[in-house]
């Protein structure tokens, strides 16, 4: 071989070395708790805190999921009790009959009335879950929501489309980053991610990724953010 030719196939060589390791390197860490149960995803941008945030919950869900309705109340508890970033997106199952338009009421309450009451108006459908069975029985509960709470219940929820925008939104990126079931539930921080399969072990895996996160630089108010975000 000659001496131009070994030099030629020395940097191809490297090249390729190279180029392996930064494929083999990930964007961020992946474990679950418990251990050896999460599932592979498509991408894993999203799972990060925002910014100036150490640790945040991500979590997608059905409102007419028996998991999410049962996860709900722990979740949102384990954001209050650490004072950290809850991000909810919702992923309404094709399958699923009112979901959906279920979603899209929670963010007219959101955006017309407050995040409070959106997020009791979510909690309730879920406590009230297993006696909604169409859309006829979901806009009545909706109905019977907006009159204990003094609200007028508008004929159409969403006259422009926006809100709808919205949850098919938070529904293409699930699909984007694979989402497999509901709900998905993820630890983050900047260092790296876990998914929650077992809703026992959140505060311990958020424990644990707060330690690995490092020290604080400031604090941060817990924040619950639905509608759909830049990514």
């Amino acid at each position: 071989m000659r001496l131009t030719d070994m030099k030629f196939f020395r940097s191809v060589v490297v090249a390729c070395v190279i180029a392996l390791s930064l494929i083999a390197v990930p964007v961020s860490a992946q474990r679950a708790a418990p251990a050896g149960s999460g599932d592979a995803f498509k991408d894993t941008a999203f799972f990060k805190p925002p910014a100036g945030a150490r640790v945040a919950i991500v979590e997608f869900q059905d409102l007419e999921c028996p998991a999410c309705a049962h996860a709900f109340p722990i979740v949102h508890q384990a954001a209050a009790h650490y004072n950290i970033p809850l991000i909810e997106k919702d992923f309404p199952l094709r399958q699923h009959i009112w979901s959906f338009d279920a979603a899209v009421w929670a963010r007219y309450l959101e955006d017309k009335v407050s995040a409070k009451v959106a997020d009791d108006y979510r909690g309730a459908i879920f406590a009230q879950q297993m006696a909604i069975s169409s859309k006829d029985d979901m806009l009545a509960f909706t109905r019977r929501f907006f009159q204990s709470h003094g609200l007028q219940l508008p004929f159409v929820a969403d006259p422009t489309g926006q809100l709808t925008k919205e949850v098919e939104a938070d529904r293409t990126l699930g699909d984007k980053i694979g989402l497999q079931h509901t709900p998905t539930i993820i630890v983050c921080s900047p260092r790296e991610w876990v998914q929650v399969t077992d809703v026992t072990l959140l505060y311990q895996t958020i424990d644990e990724v707060t330690a690995e996160a490092g020290p604080a630089t400031r604090a941060k108010t817990t924040s619950v953010k639905k509608t759909a975000a830049a990514h």
